[in-house]
């Protein structure tokens, strides 16, 4: 629902105000993806679950608010809290509910630079705000470097960090059993991504990292974006057949010595907009991102 992914968005950079109602929230919905695997929707980004007799794992966790239906969600899969939590990145709509599953007895883990960034203040251009730091019980516990793997209900979960991406922080979860790819804020399935830049983030990057989960997966991979619905490596190779198509236009029109309005006056992804435009990464936002990327993180070439 696109008020639904509005809503996540915009607190991936701000906290959700701490009186907003559980009654609000929508409800959590999940869906089976591989044996033992499933995924939750609900407002924020998708969360992966793996529910064996290990106990539960789970990648991401929303917002604080909707702690209390994951866990109702979480309890039809089994019976105990999650005894790992892996952070995807630090945004807000993925780490809101640390505090609380960490409370539950649930061990947080996430890069060395998803602790770094809750820990402090940050500020956003692309919202002209800032994000308080992270209270210290909602910070990863365990991080690490370039990757992690947990070995559990019968599977290898392989966390894997991919630099300066969506954010600088991000992983990309890999099944090796299950054949089952997490891709958090890399991917978003159907739509226009949104690309940090003022946290690290890369056009570059982010094609990169699609580059690497492309090479895991096979024909019968099933690959949970961060937002969107449940994909497979057709969509995954065709997202970024997008990102490498957009983005080259826009660099071609910044060496051309095109200003930003001029960018946005060609419409030079027009034939994307109509599909991928939504009520957050809208067009002309998706286009503002591409031409900030070209113009400061990239020299014209």
């Amino acid at each position: 629902m696109k008020a639904g992914f509005l809503i996540a968005a915009l607190a991936a950079a701000t906290p959700i105000a701490s009186s907003a109602q559980d009654a609000t929230q929508p409800e959590i919905r999940a869906e089976q993806v591989a044996p033992g695997v499933h995924v939750l929707y609900g407002s924020g980004g998708n969360i992966g679950v793996s529910a064996g007799p290990d106990g539960v794992f789970l990648i991401d966790d929303q917002y604080a608010v909707m702690t209390p239906k994951i866990s109702e969600a979480l309890a039809k899969l089994a019976p105990e809290p999650p005894r790992f939590v892996l952070n995807t990145h630090w945004h807000g709509d993925h780490t809101g509910g640390n505090e609380n599953l960490a409370a539950k007895g649930s061990l947080i883990v996430a890069h060395d630079n998803v602790r770094r960034r809750m820990s402090a203040d940050q500020f956003s251009r692309f919202f002209d705000r800032t994000t308080p730091a992270s209270p210290g019980k909602a910070l990863p516990v365990v991080t690490f470097n370039d990757g992690v793997s947990f070995f559990l209900n019968g599977d290898e979960i392989r966390g894997a960090h991919v630099a300066h991406a969506h954010t600088d922080g991000d992983v990309f979860i890999q099944f090796r059993s299950a054949n089952v790819l997490h891709t958090g804020d890399l991917v978003f399935a159907g739509r226009y991504p949104f690309i940090d830049l003022d946290s690290g983030g890369s056009v570059d990057g982010v094609i990169a990292a699609v580059d690497r989960m492309l090479a895991l997966a096979d024909d019968s991979t099933r690959i949970i974006p961060g937002h969107g619905d449940v994909t497979d490596k057709a969509g995954l190779a065709a997202y970024r057949e997008m990102l490498a198509t957009a983005s080259g236009r826009v660099r071609e029109l910044v060496k051309a010595g095109k200003s930003i309005e001029e960018v946005l006056a060609a419409q030079p992804n027009a034939d994307y907009d109509e599909r991928l435009s939504w009520d957050f990464i809208t067009s002309e936002r998706f286009a503002r991102i591409l031409y900030r990327d070209a113009t400061e993180s990239h020299p014209v070439r």
